[in-house]
């Protein structure tokens, strides 16, 4: 399994905003973002903000689409190329192309294990899922890529729930908020996706037509 080994405070500065990729540490003064805001790398301070200071014309249509999509594979911690299998299998489905791919995302497991507020982050989440403390209808699964249906339900393993992290998750994911389109059950440490989610219910910085966009001029 590939992952980025990119430091992911410089993926924040990259698209000039917090992804909140660290979890709690984000909502601190220790986020290093709120620090340095500008973009990483020689050019980061006169470049500004989502280094579009590095020209003095409007940037591109290709630039625009490019930072879409990159946002997108950031905040779900997603690869190019199984990012591009995600969007070559939401161009087969019925509907909105771009809705397609999104709910894809929001459809992995580790997505859903930290919806479901039983992880601070989803690089957590996916840590917690390959270290197999979840099961899926009940068998134990450790890929955090696994896409997931209605009706599937996800449980903490019993084995797992004697934990000290587990024993202390219950207090700490009462205070998230659990989206509509699942069904959490605090008390048995399981939830159920009780449909796919709406477009309103999906992170609304993300501009799904500009990814769109961008893999249809390839």
């Amino acid at each position: 399994m590939s992952k980025s080994l990119s430091a992911v405070c410089k993926l924040c500065r990259r698209e000039g905003e917090k992804l909140y990729l660290k979890g709690e540490r984000c909502f601190t003064p220790k986020c290093a973002f709120e620090k340095r805001s500008f973009a990483p790398g020689q050019h980061g301070r006169t470049a500004g903000r989502g280094g579009k200071g590095m020209g003095t014309g409007r940037t591109s249509d290709f630039a625009r689409q490019l930072r879409a999509k990159q946002k997108a594979r950031r905040i779900y911690g997603v690869m190019e190329r199984q990012f591009r299998r995600y969007y070559d299998t939401a161009i087969t489905r019925r509907g909105l192309t771009g809705l397609n791919l999104l709910q894809i995302l929001e459809s992995r497991l580790d997505n859903i294990v930290f919806r479901l507020g039983f992880s601070s982050s989803r690089a957590q989440a996916r840590l917690l899922v390959t270290h197999g403390h979840f099961t899926v209808n009940g068998r134990r699964t450790d890929v955090p890529s696994m896409l997931l249906s209605e009706g599937d339900v996800i449980t903490v393993r019993e084995g797992s729930s004697k934990l000290f992290y587990f024993k202390e998750l219950g207090d700490y994911a009462e205070k998230r908020t659990s989206p509509s389109w699942l069904n959490r059950d605090i008390k048995n440490m399981s939830g159920t996706i009780a449909r796919m989610p709406e477009r309103a219910e999906i992170d609304g910085s993300l501009d799904e037509q500009l990814i769109v966009e961008y893999y249809s001029r390839r």
